[in-house]
C-alpha cells in the first residue's frame, strides 16, 4: 500500500491531486484548514482508494506542523505533496509582520520540516512534489512576500533535489501560471479568472511526472496560458 500525503488539499489545486491520484492501492493523507471543504474531498475520493486521512492542521504556526507530523506517523511516505499557500498581495510598504510571518510559515517553513521530516524515510522510487508558481522565477508588483517565499522555495527544493539523487527519491517541481482556484476570491483588483489555467491542469502535469519509469526524473515542469502569464 502506498501513502500520500497532500497538503492544502481542501479545494484548489490540493483537491484536484487528490482525485486525481486516488486509486486502490493508495491512502491518502489530506491536509487543509477548512473542516467541512476537506471532508468534501475525503468524501469524493474515499470510494476509489485504500483508505483516507483527515487531517486539519494550521501550518502558518510550528505547532501545527509539529501536529500534522506526529499525525502522519512513522511509516514510510510514498508521495508528499508540498502544495498548501497563502499570498499576501499589499505593497510591501504595507505588509505586517505578521502577514510576512504567516507567509513563511506556510509556503516555506512547512514544506522545509516536512521534507526534513519524511525524506529520510522515503524509499527509492518515492517522489516529493512541490508546486511552486511563476513567482518563484518572475517578481510582481504587490506580489513581494509571495514572491520571495516561491524563491526560497525554489532554492531549497533544487538543493534537496541534489541531496536526494543519490537516494533514487525524485524531487519534482511544477510551476504554474495564474490558476482559477479560491485563492483570487479574497484579492482586490479585476483578475482575468477566465483565462487562467484551471487546477485540473496543474494535477494532470503532476500525475503525468509521477507516471514515469522510476529512473525517470521530469523534475520542471512550467504550466501557461497560451494568451501568457498573468
Amino acid at each position: 500500500m502506498k501513502r500520500y500525503l497532500i497538503t492544502g488539499a481542501s479545494r484548489g489545486i490540493g483537491r484536484s491531486i487528490a482525485e486525481k491520484l486516488a486509486a486502490e492501492d493508495v491512502t491518502l493523507l489530506l491536509h487543509g484548514r477548512d473542516t467541512v471543504a476537506l471532508a468534501e474531498v475525503c468524501k469524493a475520493v474515499k470510494p476509489r482508494c485504500e483508505g483516507v486521512v483527515r487531517l486539519i492542521h494550521d501550518l502558518a504556526i510550528k505547532a501545527g506542523i509539529s501536529d500534522l507530523i506526529a499525525a502522519v506517523g512513522s511509516d514510510p511516505l510514498d508521495l508528499l505533496v508540498n502544495n498548501a499557500g497563502i499570498a499576501i498581495v499589499k505593497p510591501f510598504g504595507e505588509i505586517t509582520p505578521v502577514e510576512w510571518e504567516q507567509t513563511l510559515g506556510v509556503n516555506v517553513t512547512a514544506p522545509f520540516l516536512l521534507t526534513q521530516r519524511f525524506a529520510p524515510k522515503m524509499r527509492p522510487g518515492a517522489s516529493i512534489v512541490n508546486i511552486l508558481s511563476i513567482a518563484a522565477k518572475t517578481g510582481f508588483p504587490n506580489w513581494s512576500a509571495y514572491c520571495m517565499s516561491k524563491f526560497a522555495l525554489e532554492g531549497f527544493s533544487q538543493s534537496v533535489r541534489e541531496e536526494l539523487r543519490e537516494h533514487k527519491i525524485r524531487v519534482i517541481n511544477i510551476y504554474p501560471a495564474a490558476t482559477d482556484t479560491n485563492i483570487w476570491n479574497n484579492l482586490e483588483g479585476d483578475w482575468p479568472r477566465e483565462k487562467m489555467i484551471s487546477p485540473n491542469d496543474v494535477a494532470s502535469a503532476v500525475a503525468y511526472a509521477l507516471s514515469q519509469p522510476a529512473e525517470v526524473a521530469l523534475e520542471n515542469i512550467s504550466l501557461s496560458n497560451l494568451t501568457g502569464n498573468l
